[in-house]
């Protein structure tokens, strides 16, 4: 009989397996078999794919917990045993992880299984913050009515608890199975982008609460580059008090040319053109963006509606409504407990929140709007002894695919990520 190490790769929204492809290919590389024979196996979950991962972060869960659970009794039928238990989430696939070990944990699987490694890379931990932006207003607006079950998890204006707590709450309550099932991993560790991630922002990935990167180029931040893991931030220190700024130049002087010179591409790769077609890309700007955006709320809408209906489907199926009973179960057990403390103790709960709203210093307008709720929600997780490593790519539009290597044979800028996987693998513990 076989010994062996499961490790489950779970992606991220509108995703698919192959987006993970190059950590699985990394991780197999530099893993093997261990002293006492235990054999590495890699899970490329599949089981909420593409329009699937509208289903909500539950729905997800329950999918990639039973494609777990039917692999390993693939695995024992074949006379393998699993004994160790590991799993990395990119993105929405981080959020997924975490509801599918409260499922794992809740079923026993942990009984006889080791939880060793949980890792997490560019995930929204404390949901999707806003800007104090017209544009982040609006997504923040659209996004719960567009992404469907998961948009409205997404933002935290779920109701997912009997008494109305939204899922991320929940997932981050120390009494809750989630979080108990994550404090009991060996080593948990998570990945952010530091910058120019226009998908999962930071503060929300790095669970923390200000962002120290805003206007990196003019605050005077001092950044120490990991050497053997190029896009790895070893240290940085940002100083209490900004230097000084540079005089503005003269409008369309040299100086001014120059200042305004883009350091990073202006379009997204598909729209990348060399001299002269990037001529004609830019003349139809006014065009393509209109039509662009009428698309994409119509493609997003349709799927939005396919994804109501299977959640009605699945909410009427008595074989899946079985399925949450396990943790609603464990969840409303305490629910009468937790309302007869609240109304015990109500200024504690007003205090709470004062303390978080107080919390927000006076920082840049690029910062981060959060909710107290997100800032309990951060508080809670950062009990847990997260390691953190902070990925920082320059020259970039959006480094959200750059740090999965997501797309390699597509786009040759997705292997700037190499650097983290490597770490990534070598930081696993077989």
């Amino acid at each position: 009989m076989t010994t062996v190490h499961l490790l489950v790769l779970i992606h991220g929204m509108w995703g698919n397996p192959g987006h993970l492809s190059e950590l699985a290919r990394i991780v197999r590389e530099t893993h093997g078999t261990t002293t006492d024979g235990t054999q590495l196996r890699v899970l490329l979950a599949e089981a909420n794919s593409e329009d699937s991962t509208y289903d909500g972060i539950d729905w997800g869960g329950e999918r990639v917990a039973k494609e777990i659970l039917d692999e390993v009794e693939k695995l024992e039928n074949q006379d393998d045993k699993v004994v160790r238990f590991s799993v990395t989430g990119y993105s929405l696939g981080g959020l997924l992880a975490r509801f599918v070990i409260g499922v794992l944990h809740q079923r026993g699987f942990f009984n006889d299984i080791t939880p060793v490694n949980f890792n997490t890379i560019a995930t929204p931990h404390i949901g999707l913050p806003r800007y104090p932006s017209l544009l982040s207003s609006v997504f923040s607006s659209l996004g719960p009515k567009l992404l469907s079950r998961t948009g409205e998890q997404f933002y935290c204006v779920d109701k997912w608890s009997a008494t109305g707590r939204p899922l991320l709450e929940v997932m981050a309550d120390p009494d809750r199975i989630f979080y108990q099932a994550l404090a009991s991993f060996q080593h948990i560790r998570i990945y952010a982008n530091g910058i120019h991630d226009r998908t999962v922002p930071y503060v929300t990935a790095a669970i923390v609460t200000e962002d120290p990167f805003v206007e990196y180029q003019t605050s005077g931040i001092e950044i120490v580059r990991d050497e053997q893991y190029t896009p790895l931030v070893k240290s940085y220190n940002l100083p209490s008090v900004p230097p000084p700024r540079e005089a503005r130049p003269v409008i369309l002087s040299p100086q001014w040319f120059r200042r305004h010179k883009p350091g990073r591409p202006l379009l997204p790769p598909l729209l990348q053109f060399r001299f002269p077609f990037n001529l004609v890309v830019y003349a139809m700007l006014p065009l393509l963006i209109p039509i662009g955006i009428s698309l994409a709320v119509l493609r997003l809408s349709l799927a939005t509606r396919s994804s109501r209906a299977r959640i009605r489907l699945l909410e009427n199926d008595e074989t899946s409504k079985e399925k949450l009973i396990n943790i609603l179960a464990e969840i409303e057990q305490q629910m009468e407990e937790t309302v007869v403390e609240m109304v015990d103790n109500p200024s504690d709960t007003e205090t709470a929140v004062v303390a978080s709203g107080k919390s927000i210093s006076k920082s840049p307008k690029e910062q981060p709007i959060l909710t107290p709720l997100q800032h309990k929600i951060a508080k809670s997780l950062n009990q847990l002894p997260i390691k953190k490593e902070i990925a920082f790519f320059e020259n970039v539009v959006n480094s959200h695919a750059i740090i999965v290597c997501r797309d390699v044979k597509r786009f040759e800028m997705h292997k700037m990520g190499e650097g983290l996987l490597r770490h990534w693998a070598n930081s696993f513990i077989l």
